[in-house]
């Protein structure tokens, strides 16, 4: 087990971390003090497990570094679990019920809870992308589906009316009530922001991919930056502003279209 910015020893200066978790209401974790774990199934990969049910939430997001002859060829998910993968960096082999699917910078496959993801790193290159599975709830008469793609082909729309804030959806779920979560896009170009402290039900996993800015959680406002991870569950207050001289941008999900249990 190691740091997962591969600083070992001591330090030259006092321990401190930007970090903040407070279960079941919302984490912020920089990547200075997050460790890499073993997990049956995954071999030849460093993984760092972001959000759980230990935290609060209903999913679970990984942050994957797959080395070359990286994989995991048992299947990933399925038995009721929904996963989706997103590469951020390099390129990956992914096996789906539709075949082969060859991943790139941006490239994403989510899987529906009946089937497996399979994946492998047959480019030399280590591979650094964004894991997620969640439990699905079906619904009587509807169904998810696979849905493979690049986040250079959607279609990007300007948020609640802003020019300067871009948004889109990776999935489907917008028209289809057979999925039961999303992932999205949000992107402010710098001196953006939200247009007002949103509180809602959804909960909220998000790496950001790029830039710097100050987001609000629970009427905290704290810096963040390109690599960090925040959790968000239901009824966390949550809001951004870009600063610095490019965008801020983060990929995150969202559970949707289903009623809440009593």
């Amino acid at each position: 087990m190691g740091y997962l910015n591969n600083q070992l020893g001591y330090r030259n200066d006092i321990l401190a971390n930007r970090s903040v978790v407070k279960k079941n209401n919302y984490a912020l974790l920089e990547p200075d003090g997050l460790v890499k774990t073993s997990i049956p199934g995954f071999e030849n990969c460093d993984i760092t497990v972001l959000a759980t049910p230990h935290i609060g939430a209903s999913f679970v997001d990984y942050l994957l570094h797959i080395q070359p002859n990286g994989k995991h060829a048992e299947g990933f998910g399925g038995d009721g679990v929904e996963t989706f993968i997103y590469v951020i960096s390099g390129e990956l082999s992914v096996n789906t019920t539709e075949g082969e699917e060859i991943l790139k910078d941006g490239g994403f496959v989510f899987t529906p809870a009946e089937d497996k993801l399979y994946f492998e790193n047959k480019s030399g290159e280590t591979v650094k992308a964004f894991l997620y599975k969640r439990r699905y709830r079906p619904v009587e008469g509807y169904s998810a589906h696979l849905v493979v793609g690049n986040a250079a082909d959607l279609e990007y729309e300007d948020y609640e009316g802003m020019k300067e804030v871009q948004f889109t959806n990776f999935l489907p779920a917008v028209d289809n009530l057979g999925f039961d979560m999303n992932f999205h896009i949000l992107s402010f170009q710098p001196g953006a922001s939200h247009g007002y402290i949103e509180t809602h039900l959804p909960e909220h996993g998000a790496l950001i991919t790029e830039g710097m800015g100050m987001y609000n959680l629970d009427n905290e406002w704290m810096p963040v930056k390109e690599g960090d991870y925040i959790f968000m569950s239901a009824y966390s207050l949550q809001g951004a502003y870009a600063v610095g001289s490019g965008p801020l941008t983060y990929i995150y999900s969202k559970d949707c279209n289903r009623d809440v249990e009593i």
